[in-house]
């Protein structure tokens, strides 16, 4: 038997279990969240996705060599740009493919009853098809 001090709080004991044995997936509010998150991204981030995007890609005068610490830091600047850029873009694509696998799995359990939920592995395959990483969801980014 384990002692209650070690059991960690009452709260927690039961995460991760159903009647089921697996955590279970909320469709209607995961497709509500994704449809607004991709209209806010079509209204209020593409519009502005181009002039950021060549902000970020404003080449900088080379140094000269012998300014060690100068060329240094515009190494590290030009790859900080590159990964800004990278998020900029992958942003954008990311929240659609989400957006677009949350209305699959919406349309997969639309005729089910209320007892019927889709699964963890169901909501993963959807992602998997769209290219949505699973650490993504995983690390609780949502």
């Amino acid at each position: 038997m384990i002692p209650e001090e070690d059991l960690g709080p009452a709260w927690l004991r039961d995460y991760g279990t159903t009647d089921f044995g697996q955590i279970e997936a909320d469709i209607q509010a995961m497709e509500q969240f994704a449809a607004k998150l991709a209209a806010n991204v079509k209204d209020s981030y593409a519009p502005h996705l181009e002039s950021v995007s060549a902000s970020m890609g404003t080449p900088l005068e080379p140094v000269h060599v012998s300014f060690a610490e100068l060329a240094s830091f515009l190494t590290a600047h030009r790859e900080a740009q590159d990964v800004t850029h990278q998020n900029v873009y992958n942003y954008a694509n990311g929240t659609q493919g989400f957006a677009s696998a949350a209305a699959d799995i919406s349309k997969k359990y639309a005729g089910s009853d209320a007892f019927s939920h889709a699964k963890v592995s169901d909501v993963d395959k959807a992602f998997d098809k769209y290219g949505v990483p699973e650490t993504t969801i995983a690390e609780g980014d949502l």
